[in-house]
Protein backbone atom coordinates (compact mmCIF):
# COMPACT_ATOMS: atom_id res chain seq x y z
CA UNK A 1 0.00 0.00 0.00
CA UNK A 2 3.19 2.21 0.64
CA UNK A 3 4.57 1.39 -2.65
CA UNK A 4 1.15 2.23 -3.96
CA UNK A 5 0.78 6.04 -2.40
CA UNK A 6 4.50 6.66 -3.21
CA UNK A 7 3.66 5.64 -7.41
CA UNK A 8 0.77 7.58 -7.38
CA UNK A 9 1.99 10.83 -5.70
CA UNK A 10 5.34 10.62 -8.16
CA UNK A 11 3.12 10.13 -11.05
CA UNK A 12 0.74 13.09 -10.06
CA UNK A 13 3.15 15.17 -9.29
CA UNK A 14 5.48 14.94 -12.61
CA UNK A 15 2.37 14.99 -14.80
CA UNK A 16 1.09 18.12 -13.15
CA UNK A 17 4.59 19.66 -13.87
CA UNK A 18 4.55 18.61 -17.44
CA UNK A 19 1.35 20.29 -17.55
CA UNK A 20 2.57 23.41 -16.22
CA UNK A 21 5.48 23.44 -18.46
CA UNK A 22 3.81 22.74 -21.53
CA UNK A 23 -0.34 23.04 -21.10
CA UNK A 24 -0.26 26.93 -20.15
CA UNK A 25 -1.51 28.02 -23.80
CA UNK A 26 -5.29 26.29 -23.68
CA UNK A 27 -6.62 28.53 -20.76
CA UNK A 28 -5.51 32.03 -22.49
CA UNK A 29 -9.25 30.90 -23.96
CA UNK A 30 -10.96 31.16 -20.53
CA UNK A 31 -12.90 34.04 -20.06
CA UNK A 32 -11.87 36.18 -16.98
CA UNK A 33 -15.11 37.50 -16.00
CA UNK A 34 -16.32 34.39 -14.96
CA UNK A 35 -18.11 35.02 -11.79
CA UNK A 36 -16.38 31.43 -10.11
CA UNK A 37 -13.30 32.75 -11.46
CA UNK A 38 -10.54 34.41 -8.13
CA UNK A 39 -7.72 34.34 -9.74
CA UNK A 40 -5.35 36.39 -12.61
CA UNK A 41 -3.38 34.65 -15.51
CA UNK A 42 -3.77 31.55 -17.18
CA UNK A 43 -3.53 28.87 -14.71
CA UNK A 44 -3.88 25.26 -16.76
CA UNK A 45 -7.33 23.58 -15.48
CA UNK A 46 -6.57 20.12 -16.64
CA UNK A 47 -4.81 18.73 -13.17
CA UNK A 48 -6.97 15.95 -13.17
CA UNK A 49 -5.04 14.53 -16.50
CA UNK A 50 -2.23 14.54 -13.44
CA UNK A 51 -4.68 13.03 -10.86
CA UNK A 52 -6.10 10.31 -13.16
CA UNK A 53 -2.12 9.37 -14.26
CA UNK A 54 -1.32 8.75 -10.84
CA UNK A 55 -4.49 6.92 -9.85
CA UNK A 56 -4.03 4.60 -12.77
CA UNK A 57 -0.52 4.10 -12.13
CA UNK A 58 -0.92 3.12 -8.85
CA UNK A 59 -3.87 0.85 -9.47
CA UNK A 60 -2.50 -0.62 -12.21
CA UNK A 61 0.62 -1.62 -10.14
CA UNK A 62 -1.59 -3.00 -7.47
CA UNK A 63 -3.52 -5.14 -9.99
CA UNK A 64 -0.41 -6.29 -11.53
CA UNK A 65 1.53 -6.82 -8.09
CA UNK A 66 -2.03 -8.95 -7.39
CA UNK A 67 -2.07 -11.05 -10.57
CA UNK A 68 1.89 -12.16 -11.50
CA UNK A 69 4.31 -10.52 -8.04
CA UNK A 70 2.51 -12.29 -5.43
CA UNK A 71 0.34 -10.53 -3.36
CA UNK A 72 1.87 -10.58 -0.36
CA UNK A 73 0.22 -7.49 1.34
CA UNK A 74 -2.77 -9.11 0.00
CA UNK A 75 -4.68 -6.34 -1.62
CA UNK A 76 -6.39 -8.32 -3.94
CA UNK A 77 -6.41 -5.62 -6.61
CA UNK A 78 -7.82 -8.52 -9.12
CA UNK A 79 -9.75 -7.72 -12.52
CA UNK A 80 -12.49 -5.74 -10.90
CA UNK A 81 -10.35 -2.48 -10.22
CA UNK A 82 -10.51 -2.68 -14.62
CA UNK A 83 -14.46 -2.38 -14.29
CA UNK A 84 -14.00 0.71 -11.73
CA UNK A 85 -11.75 2.46 -14.52
CA UNK A 86 -14.00 1.41 -17.38
CA UNK A 87 -17.27 3.01 -15.15
CA UNK A 88 -15.40 6.16 -14.55
CA UNK A 89 -14.16 6.65 -18.40
CA UNK A 90 -17.20 8.27 -19.36
CA UNK A 91 -17.43 11.17 -16.76
CA UNK A 92 -13.92 11.88 -16.74
CA UNK A 93 -13.49 11.94 -20.14
CA UNK A 94 -16.18 14.22 -20.54
CA UNK A 95 -14.99 16.63 -17.60
CA UNK A 96 -11.55 16.56 -19.45
CA UNK A 97 -13.00 17.71 -22.81
CA UNK A 98 -15.36 20.46 -21.18
CA UNK A 99 -11.32 21.40 -19.47
CA UNK A 100 -10.05 21.42 -22.82
CA UNK A 101 -13.13 23.05 -25.04
CA UNK A 102 -15.40 24.82 -22.62
CA UNK A 103 -17.80 23.28 -24.59
CA UNK A 104 -19.75 20.55 -23.37
CA UNK A 105 -22.61 21.89 -21.29
CA UNK A 106 -24.15 20.92 -18.21
CA UNK A 107 -26.62 18.34 -19.61
CA UNK A 108 -23.89 16.89 -21.22
CA UNK A 109 -21.88 16.48 -18.40
CA UNK A 110 -24.73 15.08 -16.18
CA UNK A 111 -26.10 12.73 -18.72
CA UNK A 112 -22.48 11.32 -19.28
CA UNK A 113 -22.19 10.98 -15.24
CA UNK A 114 -24.86 9.54 -14.70
CA UNK A 115 -24.31 7.17 -17.49
CA UNK A 116 -21.34 6.21 -15.17
CA UNK A 117 -23.64 5.59 -11.87
CA UNK A 118 -26.07 3.55 -14.70
CA UNK A 119 -22.55 1.22 -15.45
CA UNK A 120 -21.36 0.88 -11.62
CA UNK A 121 -25.32 -0.29 -11.29
CA UNK A 122 -25.55 -2.64 -13.80
CA UNK A 123 -21.91 -3.89 -14.23
CA UNK A 124 -20.09 -3.60 -10.63
CA UNK A 125 -23.63 -4.39 -9.24
CA UNK A 126 -23.11 -1.86 -6.57
CA UNK A 127 -26.77 -1.02 -4.81
CA UNK A 128 -27.21 0.85 -1.31
CA UNK A 129 -28.83 -1.96 0.78
CA UNK A 130 -30.41 -0.05 3.60
CA UNK A 131 -30.87 3.33 4.63
CA UNK A 132 -32.41 3.24 8.17
CA UNK A 133 -35.11 5.20 7.47
CA UNK A 134 -38.19 2.56 8.05
CA UNK A 135 -40.59 3.48 5.39
CA UNK A 136 -37.83 3.69 2.77
CA UNK A 137 -36.04 0.20 3.65
CA UNK A 138 -39.56 -0.99 2.82
CA UNK A 139 -39.99 -0.18 -0.07
CA UNK A 140 -36.20 -0.92 -1.25
CA UNK A 141 -37.15 -4.31 0.13
CA UNK A 142 -39.81 -4.87 -1.49
CA UNK A 143 -38.51 -3.38 -4.66
CA UNK A 144 -34.73 -3.62 -4.73
CA UNK A 145 -34.43 -1.70 -7.78
CA UNK A 146 -35.09 2.00 -5.60
CA UNK A 147 -31.44 0.76 -3.76
CA UNK A 148 -29.82 0.57 -7.35
CA UNK A 149 -31.52 3.79 -8.30
CA UNK A 150 -30.36 6.10 -4.94
CA UNK A 151 -26.41 4.20 -5.78
CA UNK A 152 -27.01 5.85 -9.52
CA UNK A 153 -28.11 9.35 -7.92
CA UNK A 154 -25.22 8.87 -5.69
CA UNK A 155 -22.33 8.64 -8.37
CA UNK A 156 -23.92 10.72 -10.68
CA UNK A 157 -24.17 13.24 -8.45
CA UNK A 158 -21.34 13.90 -6.33
CA UNK A 159 -18.72 14.56 -9.08
CA UNK A 160 -21.02 17.52 -9.62
CA UNK A 161 -20.65 18.28 -5.82
CA UNK A 162 -17.10 18.21 -6.04
CA UNK A 163 -17.03 20.47 -8.74
CA UNK A 164 -19.09 23.23 -6.87
CA UNK A 165 -16.63 23.31 -3.97
CA UNK A 166 -13.57 23.26 -6.31
CA UNK A 167 -13.22 27.16 -5.84
CA UNK A 168 -10.04 27.93 -4.14
CA UNK A 169 -6.53 26.42 -3.65
CA UNK A 170 -6.63 23.23 -2.08
CA UNK A 171 -9.88 23.36 -1.50
CA UNK A 172 -11.82 20.52 -3.09
CA UNK A 173 -8.15 18.90 -3.30
CA UNK A 174 -7.68 18.21 0.57
CA UNK A 175 -11.73 17.84 0.89
CA UNK A 176 -11.07 14.68 -0.96
CA UNK A 177 -8.00 13.60 0.71
CA UNK A 178 -10.07 13.68 4.38
CA UNK A 179 -12.35 11.88 3.39
CA UNK A 180 -10.42 9.09 1.23
CA UNK A 181 -8.02 8.65 4.23
CA UNK A 182 -11.12 8.62 6.56
CA UNK A 183 -12.61 6.17 4.19
CA UNK A 184 -9.81 4.08 4.58
CA UNK A 185 -9.53 3.96 7.74
CA UNK A 186 -12.88 2.12 8.32
CA UNK A 187 -12.04 -0.01 5.48
CA UNK A 188 -9.21 -1.42 7.42
CA UNK A 189 -10.97 -1.48 10.67
CA UNK A 190 -13.26 -4.55 8.67
CA UNK A 191 -10.16 -6.03 6.95
CA UNK A 192 -10.80 -4.41 3.54
CA UNK A 193 -7.74 -3.87 2.53
CA UNK A 194 -8.19 -3.92 -1.22
CA UNK A 195 -10.53 -0.89 -0.84
CA UNK A 196 -8.28 0.89 1.76
CA UNK A 197 -5.29 0.51 -0.96
CA UNK A 198 -7.32 2.29 -3.89
CA UNK A 199 -8.48 5.14 -1.76
CA UNK A 200 -5.09 5.56 -0.09
CA UNK A 201 -3.51 5.73 -3.29
CA UNK A 202 -5.77 8.03 -4.59
CA UNK A 203 -5.16 10.45 -1.93
CA UNK A 204 -2.06 9.87 -2.55
CA UNK A 205 -2.43 11.03 -6.25
CA UNK A 206 -4.29 14.14 -4.97
CA UNK A 207 -1.18 14.96 -2.83
CA UNK A 208 0.74 14.93 -5.41
CA UNK A 209 -1.32 17.77 -7.47
CA UNK A 210 -1.79 19.67 -4.47
CA UNK A 211 2.03 20.29 -4.65
CA UNK A 212 1.20 22.79 -7.86
CA UNK A 213 -1.92 23.94 -6.51
CA UNK A 214 -1.47 24.89 -2.97
CA UNK A 215 -0.56 27.71 -1.89
CA UNK A 216 0.76 29.09 -5.47
CA UNK A 217 -2.00 28.48 -7.51
CA UNK A 218 0.27 26.92 -10.74
CA UNK A 219 -2.59 24.47 -11.92
CA UNK A 220 -6.46 23.53 -11.52
CA UNK A 221 -8.30 20.38 -11.15
CA UNK A 222 -10.64 21.03 -13.74
CA UNK A 223 -13.85 19.28 -13.98
CA UNK A 224 -11.74 16.12 -14.90
CA UNK A 225 -10.41 15.81 -11.30
CA UNK A 226 -13.76 17.06 -9.38
CA UNK A 227 -14.95 14.33 -11.17
CA UNK A 228 -12.41 11.90 -10.32
CA UNK A 229 -12.56 12.62 -6.99
CA UNK A 230 -16.74 12.09 -6.96
CA UNK A 231 -16.82 8.88 -8.73
CA UNK A 232 -14.07 6.95 -6.76
CA UNK A 233 -15.20 8.55 -3.35
CA UNK A 234 -18.85 7.93 -4.35
CA UNK A 235 -17.37 4.00 -5.50
CA UNK A 236 -15.59 3.20 -2.42
CA UNK A 237 -18.72 4.67 0.06
CA UNK A 238 -21.60 2.20 -2.11
CA UNK A 239 -18.80 -0.62 -1.92
CA UNK A 240 -18.07 0.08 1.49
CA UNK A 241 -21.20 0.10 2.71
CA UNK A 242 -22.47 -3.02 0.44
CA UNK A 243 -19.69 -5.29 1.44
CA UNK A 244 -19.55 -4.48 4.51
CA UNK A 245 -23.53 -4.41 6.47
CA UNK A 246 -21.95 -3.28 9.76
CA UNK A 247 -20.77 -0.14 8.46
CA UNK A 248 -23.52 2.11 8.75
CA UNK A 249 -24.92 3.91 5.06
CA UNK A 250 -24.59 7.24 7.02
CA UNK A 251 -21.26 7.22 7.69
CA UNK A 252 -20.16 8.10 4.11
CA UNK A 253 -23.01 10.76 4.07
CA UNK A 254 -21.84 12.60 7.25
CA UNK A 255 -18.45 12.52 5.64
CA UNK A 256 -19.50 14.21 2.46
CA UNK A 257 -22.07 16.56 4.07
CA UNK A 258 -20.93 19.69 2.91
CA UNK A 259 -20.17 19.17 -1.17
CA UNK A 260 -23.74 16.83 -0.93
CA UNK A 261 -25.48 19.69 1.04
CA UNK A 262 -23.73 22.38 -0.86
CA UNK A 263 -24.94 21.65 -4.05
CA UNK A 264 -28.47 21.20 -2.69
CA UNK A 265 -28.68 24.67 -0.81
CA UNK A 266 -27.55 26.07 -4.26
CA UNK A 267 -30.09 24.10 -6.25
CA UNK A 268 -32.63 25.66 -3.64
CA UNK A 269 -31.42 29.09 -3.77
CA UNK A 270 -31.18 28.73 -7.58
CA UNK A 271 -34.63 27.92 -7.95
CA UNK A 272 -36.14 30.32 -5.56
CA UNK A 273 -34.74 32.82 -7.48
CA UNK A 274 -36.11 31.51 -10.98
CA UNK A 275 -32.57 30.76 -12.10
CA UNK A 276 -31.26 27.42 -13.52
CA UNK A 277 -29.13 25.47 -11.19
CA UNK A 278 -26.78 24.92 -14.06
CA UNK A 279 -26.24 28.44 -14.14
CA UNK A 280 -23.01 29.64 -12.74
CA UNK A 281 -22.77 32.30 -9.66
CA UNK A 282 -20.37 33.70 -6.65
CA UNK A 283 -23.35 33.00 -3.73
CA UNK A 284 -21.49 29.18 -2.47
CA UNK A 285 -20.49 29.12 0.59
CA UNK A 286 -17.04 29.03 0.38
CA UNK A 287 -17.16 32.31 -2.36
CA UNK A 288 -18.80 34.06 0.65
CA UNK A 289 -16.56 33.56 3.07
CA UNK A 290 -13.84 35.32 0.67
CA UNK A 291 -15.88 38.36 0.19
CA UNK A 292 -17.12 38.68 3.72
CA UNK A 293 -14.59 36.84 6.06
CA UNK A 294 -11.09 36.73 4.69
CA UNK A 295 -8.82 39.69 5.87
CA UNK A 296 -8.19 41.67 3.08
CA UNK A 297 -4.14 41.75 1.97
CA UNK A 298 -2.73 45.10 1.12
CA UNK A 299 0.36 44.62 -1.54
CA UNK A 300 0.71 46.42 -4.66
CA UNK A 301 0.81 43.55 -6.94
CA UNK A 302 -3.15 42.80 -7.37
CA UNK A 303 -2.42 38.93 -8.25
CA UNK A 304 -0.73 38.30 -5.13
CA UNK A 305 -2.84 40.40 -3.02
CA UNK A 306 -5.63 38.00 -4.74
CA UNK A 307 -3.54 35.09 -4.68
CA UNK A 308 -3.12 35.36 -0.70
CA UNK A 309 -6.80 35.72 0.04
CA UNK A 310 -7.48 32.53 -2.26
CA UNK A 311 -5.45 30.55 -0.13
CA UNK A 312 -6.82 32.32 3.43
CA UNK A 313 -10.23 31.17 2.25
CA UNK A 314 -9.69 27.43 2.06
CA UNK A 315 -8.50 26.54 5.79
CA UNK A 316 -11.74 27.52 6.86
CA UNK A 317 -13.55 24.99 4.74
CA UNK A 318 -11.32 22.27 6.07
CA UNK A 319 -11.68 23.03 9.36
CA UNK A 320 -15.52 22.44 8.87
CA UNK A 321 -15.14 19.70 7.27
CA UNK A 322 -12.83 18.01 9.84
CA UNK A 323 -16.13 18.92 12.21
CA UNK A 324 -17.99 16.28 10.39
CA UNK A 325 -15.32 13.98 9.32
CA UNK A 326 -14.26 13.30 13.14
CA UNK A 327 -17.68 12.30 14.29
CA UNK A 328 -18.64 9.85 11.52
CA UNK A 329 -15.05 7.86 12.20
CA UNK A 330 -15.81 7.69 15.89
CA UNK A 331 -19.41 6.24 15.15
CA UNK A 332 -18.86 4.96 11.91
CA UNK A 333 -21.41 2.10 13.03
CA UNK A 334 -23.98 4.15 15.16
CA UNK A 335 -26.60 5.15 12.19
CA UNK A 336 -28.83 7.05 15.00
CA UNK A 337 -25.73 9.57 16.00
CA UNK A 338 -24.47 9.68 12.47
CA UNK A 339 -28.18 11.01 11.26
CA UNK A 340 -27.93 13.56 13.99
CA UNK A 341 -24.52 14.91 13.49
CA UNK A 342 -26.14 15.06 10.00
CA UNK A 343 -28.97 17.45 10.71
CA UNK A 344 -26.75 19.68 12.82
CA UNK A 345 -24.42 20.21 10.23
CA UNK A 346 -27.32 21.37 8.00
CA UNK A 347 -28.46 23.54 10.94
CA UNK A 348 -25.08 24.65 11.38
CA UNK A 349 -24.68 25.73 7.62
CA UNK A 350 -27.88 26.96 7.15
CA UNK A 351 -27.03 29.42 10.32
CA UNK A 352 -23.54 30.38 9.42
CA UNK A 353 -24.72 30.82 5.47
CA UNK A 354 -27.61 33.66 6.77
CA UNK A 355 -25.20 35.31 9.10
CA UNK A 356 -22.19 35.84 6.45
CA UNK A 357 -25.50 37.08 3.62
CA UNK A 358 -26.38 39.75 7.01
CA UNK A 359 -23.14 40.49 7.78
CA UNK A 360 -23.37 39.48 11.34
CA UNK A 361 -20.43 37.11 11.56
CA UNK A 362 -18.28 37.03 15.01
CA UNK A 363 -15.44 39.31 15.06
CA UNK A 364 -12.74 36.78 15.89
CA UNK A 365 -14.16 34.88 12.84
CA UNK A 366 -13.48 38.72 10.57
CA UNK A 367 -10.43 39.18 12.17
CA UNK A 368 -8.75 35.83 11.77
CA UNK A 369 -4.97 35.74 9.72
CA UNK A 370 -5.36 32.35 8.42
Amino acid sequence: MIALSVVAFLVALIAGAMIIRWARKHAAAYDANLPQRFHLGNVPRIGGVALLSGTVAAWALGYLQTRFWGDGASLSMGGWIGGWLLVMLPAVLGGVIEDMTQRLSVRYRLALTAASGLLAVIWLGLSVPYTAIPGLDTLIALAPWIGGAIALLAIAGLPHAFNIIDGYNGLAGMVAVIVCLALAHVALQVGDRALAAVLVSTAAATCGFLVWNYPRGMIFSGDGGAYVWGLVIGLASLTLVQRHPVVSPWFPMLLLIYPVWETMFSIYRKLSRGVSPGVADALHFHQLIYRRIVREVFDDDESRRMLMRNNRTSPYLWAFTLLTVVPAILFWNNTPVLMGFCLLFVVSYVVAYMAIIRFKVPRVFRNSRW
